[in-house]
């Protein structure tokens, strides 16, 4: 009979902290799994950062595989897929927009997270819908024993977050904030100088601001309950008002987007051989921009009222239900089934306008909303064959149903793991992956206006098709090295017609694009260390990125905008002492390809008007992407002094940002300047330090 007795004692000698490393069993050379990193929060927060910021997201830029897009953002590009190709996960739901302050900063707050794992290739059969990666990022659950805390003050936000029981070994939460401040700092800038140009009365701002919550409740040692939420708003906004006698004029501008994600997972082990977590999901994505005018004149006896709005997002109401089965040790089986609900705003444009009286004017415009439900099932196995052999075998089921039409799709996933010695292994790993949803996109910077819809009967699914292969040695126990190669294809791919956009009020958005294919190929170095007073990784890629559709080009393959030939990622920290510490971090990356004229010409039908004007010349375009930007990089350093207390630590961190003031491109163009048109480069940010003051409790 097994018997199950939980002492709590009492201690009568306080230990310093110390740190718990996995076995060389549980490492990377022993896994079936390959292409998958899991990157310690710890080192998330002591890596220096844009502004002081902690981010998540550009932390993750620095794995081997990952592309950044433009510098400063927190895009993703993984292997050659787009950021709509990401699957990130927040306790288990979909975040279909990661990013603050159009793209510099992530919402993910590392207060509250618990674990970050990016899985790149290989992908197990449990998760689906995206092409190229799975980020799965959790959150604390809260401490069951007592009241934690921590908080931060920086240049342009704070931070607060607090954990504790309810009750006490049963209950526990966590709850944690995060505010820029932004706003409140450039007000009075902007009345000051808003009054040396005459204007009076002036109010504009921009802010963001994030809120992480769970509770978590053990109804006994085979019962766990979990709820947890997230929400998180930009917000830009422009009021101003004009007065004089007897005549009022306001104008009021605003900007706003941001996630709401809800998750209660149930969790309940059935026997010592079977566990299930029983699952149900929220997520909301919106974005709004709107622009309203009204003046009133008493002299006149006028009025005049005008107000727009344009208004689009994505809702999921998604369930699950997922088991893990041990039938043997040589046995890991998972399977499961899910379902999730989409409700898509394409893009709704709400006009009214009012001139006093009964004359007043309203109308609605746009796509309608789109319903569409995504079934999915998996299973999978991972088997131990012997002492040397260990592969990963599943398979994915999942149907997206419109009103009109169902897509439905079998993705098989494998890997395999051969054990040549005890500290060398080689793996292989095969996946098919299909996505439903397609991210409409005329930005290279990832604005919040950019658009996701379902397919539809013209527009497939995307698809990909992923080989990938490596060898991994372990040198002891807390060095290992790897180095992957891979080779995706991917169907289906959209991209916008030239000059078309989602603002074009004529057609249908599928009107506006074209439908291809990519493919790319690389291979990925990582050096790690995890243990020590140095610890990191390095990181390499070498890698091609390249895209063909029938209209675009002359219908010739050209290089994906964010190709990457050569990637580097350094990111270490180092231990002085328990009082000080330090972090470094250097990229390289070659220059993204851009699309520039090959030559102008004057046209047969210009005017004297436009040749007055230089309205005259045409520009001739011979491919997409034709032109390749400067190299781009970088070196941000760090220091954190630290400080023991007795009621919890403090730390000042200082830092600096492009500390040898590198002027990397972030755009370049063509301009009329002294002695004819040059190519001109404009940068974003040159040299930036930093300083944060942080304490835990």
């Amino acid at each position: 009979k097994d018997i199950k007795l939980n002492i709590t004692l009492s201690s009568s000698i306080q230990l310093e902290e110390v740190t718990i490393s996995a076995s060389k069993i549980e490492n990377k050379v022993r896994s079936s799994q390959m292409s998958v990193s899991e990157i310690p929060v710890n080192t998330i927060k002591k890596l220096p950062v844009l502004l002081g910021e902690i981010d998540v997201l550009k932390t993750v830029q620095l794995l081997p595989g990952v592309q950044s897009g433009n510098e400063g953002t927190s895009g993703l590009y993984v292997r050659g897929g787009g950021p709509d190709q990401n699957l990130i996960l927040l306790d288990g739901v979909p975040v279909y927009n990661a990013n603050h302050l159009f793209g510099f900063f992530s919402v993910f707050n590392a207060d509250a997270i618990n674990t970050v794992t990016l899985i790149k290739g290989g992908f197990p059969a449990r998760y689906g819908g995206r092409l190229s990666s799975v980020l799965d990022i959790r959150m604390k659950e809260g401490n069951m024993k007592k009241i934690k805390g921590a908080a931060s003050i920086g240049i342009i936000a704070s931070r607060l977050t607090v954990e504790g029981p309810i009750i006490k070994d049963k209950t526990s939460f966590i709850i944690s904030g995060r505010r820029t401040y932004i706003d409140f700092l450039s007000q009075p800038i902007i009345r000051s100088v808003a009054r040396m140009e005459g204007v009076e009365n002036l109010s504009l701002g921009y802010y963001f601001y994030d809120l992480n919550g769970k509770i978590n409740h053990k109804f006994s040692d085979k019962s766990r309950l979990y709820l947890s939420a997230y929400m998180g708003n930009d917000k830009a906004y422009m009021k101003m008002k004009e007065e004089d006698s007897g005549y009022e004029y306001l104008v009021n501008a605003k900007l706003r987007w941001g996630n709401i994600t809800t998750a209660l997972r149930w969790n309940y082990i059935l026997s010592n051989k079977l566990f299930s977590n029983t699952t149900l999901t929220f997520s909301r994505y919106n974005f709004l921009v709107g622009m309203g005018m009204e003046e009133n004149d008493t002299y006149y006896d006028t009025y005049y009222n005008y107000n727009y709005e344009y208004l689009s997002g994505i809702d999921d109401l998604g369930g699950k239900i997922d088991f893990d089965y041990l039938p043997s040790p040589n046995h890991y089986v998972r399977f499961g089934v899910g379902e999730i609900y989409h409700t898509f705003k394409p893009g709704v444009n709400t006009f009214s306008a009012s001139s006093g009286g009964d004359q007043n004017f309203e109308a609605s415009f746009g796509n309608r909303n789109i319903y569409a439900s995504e079934l999915s099932a998996y299973a999978e196995d991972d088997i131990r064959i012997g002492a040397l052999i260990k592969t990963n075998i599943g398979l994915h089921g999942s149907a997206f149903i419109l009103k009109n039409k169902t897509y439905k799709s079998l993705q098989p996933r494998a890997s395999l793991r051969f054990l040549i010695t005890e500290d060398w292994s080689i793996k292989a790993a095969y996946s098919q992956m299909t996505q439903y949803v397609h991210l409409l996109s005329n930005s290279n910077i990832g604005l919040p206006t950019d658009l996701w819809l379902p397919v539809t009967d013209t527009v497939r699914p995307l698809k990909s098709t992923q080989y990938a292969a490596g060898i991994f040695h372990q040198l002891n126990d807390d060095i290992s090295i790897s180095l992957e190669g891979f080779y995706k294809t991917m169907d289906n791919l959209i991209e916008y017609k030239e000059g078309a956009s989602f603002f074009m009020l004529e057609g249908s958005w599928e009107d506006k694009i074209e439908i291809g294919k990519g493919w790319s190929y690389g291979i990925e170095l990582l050096l790690e260390k995890k243990l020590g007073k140095l610890t990191g990784w390095l990181g390499y890629t070498l890698s091609w990125s390249e895209r063909q559709f029938d209209n675009i080009s002359f219908g010739e393959p050209y290089p994906y905008k964010y190709d990457r030939r050569h990637d580097i990622g350094i990111a270490l920290t180092y231990k002085y002492n328990e009082k000080i510490d330090a972090g470094l971090v250097w990229v390289y990356g070659t220059g993204n390809a851009v699309t520039l004229a090959h030559e102008k010409y004057a046209s047969a039908f210009s005017t004297n008007m436009d040749y007055w004007y230089g309205d005259n010349m045409i520009e001739y375009y011979d491919k997409r992407n034709n032109y390749r930007m400067p190299s781009y990089h970088r070196l941000d350093l760090s220091i954190n002094f630290n400080k023991k207390l007795k009621w919890g630590e403090r730390t000042l961190s200082v830092g600096v940002y492009n500390a040898y003031n590198r002027k990397n491109p972030f755009f370049i163009m063509f301009e009329e300047r002294r002695g004819g048109e040059q190519l001109v480069q404009y940068s974003l940010f040159p040299i930036i330090p930093s300083i944060s003051y942080n304490v835990t409790f």
